[in-house]
């Protein structure tokens, strides 16, 4: 559906030129969700306006349903109202001089004779009653609330009916819980219509609950591409490993390559850990473990040693969240942090030990 081939973008800044995407490949199956994420300044969006015809490349070939629409080699560019898709921006961009009706209906107005006033009333209602605006089609677009403001850019890049959505960072401008409802709302919507969609994120958790396919970006390029549950159980570079969640990094050399159980052993200042190796370590290598504070266990007072990977610490800091407790553990190097249930007996000061579950811990080159 979506093929984007050694793309390159350099634009010229007041410190001179920006190579602002850096020969990124992408692939998107039809019906896919695919989440491109990263912070600030890593590409994301240059990538995603390229792909809209809003920017011209410098390099690469751009492939949307089987036409070529962008090709530095052979010289094409098809402008952006050429393509079959449809955007929506961070800003939603809606036109605060029309009602809803007209904001939706303007795609269509614009698509010269093409329909006639009764099929783009249908197909402004239908779509209004796709993204559950029926009933405010009168109304002035700037009396809509963030989330109706949200739906209704939607609905003007859907009425068209293409076969790929863009989506720029959608959800930004809305409010904690109105953006975890949204973005189910999204989910479900752009699934049920089968629709091809590429979404623009920096917000890990939109990425993780939203996405079949999540590619993670960084200074231009794409470092790590997968699932939600690959991404986040398996980051191949420190980069992922941080940006995706909270993270513990334990920093150690490697004692023992791994045996049978398929896991090693890293000689750290709290001791040896047991671990998944990267394919690239060799005895003496210089490795960090990441350890998700979700796996990290309480031992119980008197239990011993358990399993092994089993550390002792100060609890230097105690966070109530509501859902849970964050608990920060003070090591001889470093610090761990852990989550426990609310009710969890423990305090600040107080020596425990912990257990780090030798197959939720995984080793990264250091």
């Amino acid at each position: 559906m979506i093929e984007i081939k050694n793309l390159h973008v350099h634009y010229q800044s007041a410190e001179g030129s920006v190579h602002a995407v850096r020969g990124i490949n992408i692939s998107v199956k039809p019906g896919q969700f695919y989440t491109m994420l990263g912070p600030s300044g890593c590409g994301k969006t240059t990538t995603l306006r390229c792909l809209a015809g809003l920017e011209r490349p410098s390099g690469g070939d751009i492939v949307i349903n089987n036409q070529l629409v962008y090709s530095a080699d052979q010289h094409v560019m098809i402008p952006a109202y050429k393509r079959d898709i449809g955007m929506v921006f961070q800003s939603y961009a809606i036109w605060p001089h029309m009602d809803v009706f007209e904001n939706v209906a303007f795609p269509l107005r614009e698509m010269k004779g093409r329909f006639s006033r009764q099929e783009i009333r249908d197909k402004v209602m239908k779509v209004l009653d796709l993204v559950q605006l029926t009933g405010f089609e009168d109304r002035p677009a700037p009396f809509l609330s963030g989330g109706q403001q949200q739906r209704l850019a939607l609905a003007r890049a859907l009425v068209r009916e293409p076969q790929v959505l863009l989506l720029d960072e959608p959800l930004s401008n809305l409010d904690a819980k109105l953006r975890e409802e949204t973005r189910t709302e999204i989910r479900d919507l752009v699934k049920r219509l089968g629709i091809t969609t590429v979404y623009v994120t920096h917000d890990q958790l939109e990425a993780l609950t939203m996405s079949d396919v999540i590619a993670v970006m960084d200074q231009g390029k794409i470092v790590q591409e997968g699932s939600p549950l690959q991404i986040y159980r398996e980051p191949s570079i420190r980069f992922v490993a941080d940006f995706i969640g909270l993270t513990n990094f334990i920093e150690g050399r490697v004692k023992k390559l791994a045996n049978g159980s398929g896991l090693g052993e890293v000689e750290t200042a709290s001791g040896v850990i047991r671990c998944e190796l990267p394919d690239a370590a060799t005895t003496g290598s210089s490795v960090i473990i990441v350890v998700r504070p979700e796996d990290v266990n309480l031992m119980p007072v008197g239990s011993g040693s358990g399993s092994g990977n089993v550390v002792e610490g100060r609890v230097s800091a105690a966070m109530f969240m509501g859902d849970a407790t964050e608990f920060r553990i003070a090591l001889r190097d470093t610090a761990l942090r852990l989550k426990l249930h609310p009710s969890t007996d423990v305090v600040e000061g107080q020596m425990i030990q912990v257990e780090l579950p030798a197959e939720r811990c995984r080793a990264l080159m250091g």
